[in-house]
């Protein structure tokens, strides 16, 4: 008769697995503590840095009006914001890029069709409060999810476009049915360049690092990874985005800072008032280089209007300096290689002058 192997009788066999299913389960809470100490480290830093650079100004006796001073402030906030956005934003999308079956829901939003896909991307833009460059990487982690592009680049448009802040603003400062205007318009520029750029193949412009991210290559052939994988691989996969872009970053921002700091608000009102046929176009272009939120830019809008700029063209600057700037440029070269970026600039400039153009009509 042949005796059973010891491993199945032995101290190693089967009924004795309870050890090591002890280690798993103290490896996980571990983990667990260690990421809800990361995240609460992560909002200290968050609500710290602002208040860091304000306090600084204080302390050292400096005047924030002052164009250098101010450009400075902008330049150090704006970077270390945005640092910690991609480190904190790559993380969480790596994350759920590899617990969630991906494939499953880019396979159920391809069989929605085109229409449900960029109604998706704008409403998840509405509810995502992010600037240019905040959501770029998100816009990384839905390409290489296997997003289609025209549904990312959505997304891309309609999340610092359709601006929760500049909405209330713009409903306080202009008139509510101005705001609802104004979201109704940028929810249209958002939905036509999406169905627009659908009519490329947009893929071969999209930079081959996108599609060979760690987490990408942890989900391959179906592997479902544990919790340690998920996080090594979300963790892995911050720290090479961030290498790779951290430059652009700097110089992105120190762009807009230059811009920022020496740009007279008298500038975009004398190229851009009611006497030039061309105000629309010319604050289209104006707004790009500006890089501010809604929050910055709609008192300026309102100043201009109340000084006499109608109100398509103040719409037309309020959208562009929200929607495109150059940081954003300089940041989504890493991703995007020219012919896309040029694409992409190219129709939300037209949507804006569009609708710029149609606000004064109807004004």
């Amino acid at each position: 008769m042949t005796s059973l192997p010891a491993s199945a009788t032995g101290p190693s066999g089967p009924g004795n697995d309870a050890p090591d299913t002890d280690t798993g389960a103290r490896e996980h809470r571990r983990l667990v503590a260690a990421l809800a100490l990361a995240a609460v480290s992560w909002a200290a830093l968050w609500v710290a840095n602002e208040w860091f650079w304000d306090a600084a100004v204080g302390w050292l006796g400096l005047d924030l009006a002052d164009r250098a001073i101010g450009a400075v402030h902008f330049f150090l906030y704006d970077t270390i914001k945005i640092v910690l956005l991609l480190l904190g934003l790559m993380f969480l999308v790596g994350m759920l890029r590899a617990s969630l079956d991906l494939d499953r829901a880019r396979d159920w939003l391809e069989g929605r069709g085109l229409f449900v896909g960029l109604t998706l991307a704008i409403v998840l833009g509405v509810v995502t409060p992010f600037c240019s460059c905040s959501s770029i990487p998100l816009f990384i982690g839905f390409v290489a999810a296997g997003i289609p592009l025209s549904v990312t680049l959505t997304f891309l448009i309609a999340s610092p476009l359709i601006s929760e802040i500049a909405a209330i603003m713009i409903g306080e400062m202009f008139g509510w049915h101005i705001a609802a205007a104004y979201v109704g318009a940028g929810a249209a520029i958002a939905f036509v360049a999406g169905w627009a750029l659908s009519r490329f193949r947009l893929d071969r412009w999209v930079d081959d690092v996108v599609f060979t991210t760690r987490v990408a290559v942890l989900r391959a052939d179906g592997h479902v990874p544990s919790l340690r994988e998920r996080v090594d691989a979300a963790l892995g996969e911050s720290r090479d985005i961030l290498r790779s872009v951290w430059i652009w970053v700097v110089v992105g921002v120190g762009v807009g800072a230059v811009i920022h700091g020496w740009v007279p608000e008298d500038f975009f009102l004398r190229w851009a008032g009611p006497d030039n046929p061309l105000a629309v176009f010319v604050a289209t272009l104006a707004g790009i280089p500006l890089y501010v939120n809604g929050a910055g830019v709609v008192p300026i809008a309102e100043a201009l209007w109340a000084k006499g700029m109608s109100l398509g063209t103040v719409m037309a600057f309020i959208m562009s300096s929200i929607a495109l700037s150059i940081p954003q440029a300089i940041m989504l070269r890493r991703v995007m290689r020219p012919p896309l970026l040029a694409l992409f600039f190219a129709v939300v400039a037209a949507g804006i002058l569009a609708i710029g153009l149609v606000f004064n009509v109807i004004a």
